[in-house]
């Protein structure tokens, strides 16, 4: 391999470069990637973001070596995603798992670690991953959200350097779901590298250092949450007020206005300019909130946009 080559796989945990693959089914041949890169960087915490059937699980399997592309390469630490080194460096939380019902918790840890060279040690994992409590429960005597906990331990039991988060917090509680992120952002400052799908977009945009979102197979769009919330014009200005909405919808500078129940809702391009101007033509107007556009904002006008215009 030439030294650039070299590295480049050294300065990259994992990549797809110029990926399609393809498959058969009931319809015919179907495209799941078409000309598809991702590089992650060590260190990093992307989160790959799309709708159903974008090839969010394509592009995931193709990196755990589950796949092999039709075109393009697959790397894992510039090496092949089957090799056993490879995996050895590698931890997975898929969405859909099933485990044998009577083992306990401790013992699968347990039986993980074994597969491993060199496994995190035993209690640690047990107290960062907050199973101390359920540790010597059978895996049917767990919540939704406990087994998503012990799932979550399985994936980091042998200190991987790259790890997989497909739906991590999934029937988790609001406070399990904050202890997870703060695991995450460890494992962010010790080097690891996580790569992230979710349909909690707060949770995109809290975890994420780089967003990717994807669509019909290919990236539509990317770059840090801000730069993907700055992707939507405008600011969401609601409020109660007498002023007919055909007329709000006529103030220049009004992007859009909709009605619900008693509120509107207006996306504005100047919000202190309207809202000066409401209150000067509505002393009754209350409920007043401003809000820059969020992640699901800019997620849906990304993937609405990029599906009318394909």
């Amino acid at each position: 391999m030439p030294a650039t080559a070299i590295k480049i796989a050294q300065q990259t945990a994992a990549a797809l470069t110029d990926v399609t693959h393809r498959y058969e089914s009931a319809k015919g041949t179907q495209t799941a990637l078409r000309n598809f890169s991702l590089a992650l960087k060590p260190g990093e915490v992307v989160a790959l973001l799309g709708p159903n059937g974008a090839g969010k699980t394509t592009a995931i399997k193709l990196l755990l070596g589950l796949l092999t592309p039709t075109e393009g390469m697959a790397r894992i630490f510039g090496d092949d995603p089957r090799n056993t080194r490879t995996r050895e460096r590698i931890g997975t939380m898929l969405q859909v798992a099933k485990l044998p019902e009577t083992l306990r918790c401790r013992e699968f840890l347990t039986l993980f670690r074994s597969y491993y060279p060199n496994p995190l040690p035993l209690e640690p994992l047990i107290e960062s991953t907050g199973l101390r409590d359920i540790q010597n429960k059978e895996f049917r005597q767990l919540s939704g959200g406990q087994k998503q906990r012990l799932l979550f331990a399985l994936a980091l039991c042998g200190n991987p350097d790259l790890i997989f988060l497909d739906e991590p917090t999934l029937g988790m509680d609001i406070e399990t779901r904050h202890a997870l992120w703060a695991q995450v952002r460890s494992l962010s400052a010790r080097g690891k590298t996580v790569l992230l799908t979710t349909h909690y977009l707060e949770e995109a945009d809290t975890l994420a250092d780089r967003i990717v979102v994807m669509a019909e197979g290919s990236v539509i769009a990317q770059g840090t949450p801000t730069q993907i919330k700055s992707r939507v014009a405008g600011r969401k200005l609601r409020c109660v007020t007498a002023v007919p909405l055909d007329q709000l919808q006529r103030i220049e500078g009004v992007l859009k206005a909709e009605q619900l129940g008693s509120a509107t809702t207006l996306t504005v391009g100047n919000a202190e300019d309207i809202l000066r101007y409401l209150l000067a033509i509505d002393p009754t107007l209350h409920s007043l909130e401003v809000t820059s556009p969020n992640l699901e904002d800019a997620f849906l006008a990304l993937t609405q946009r990029d599906t009318q215009g394909s």
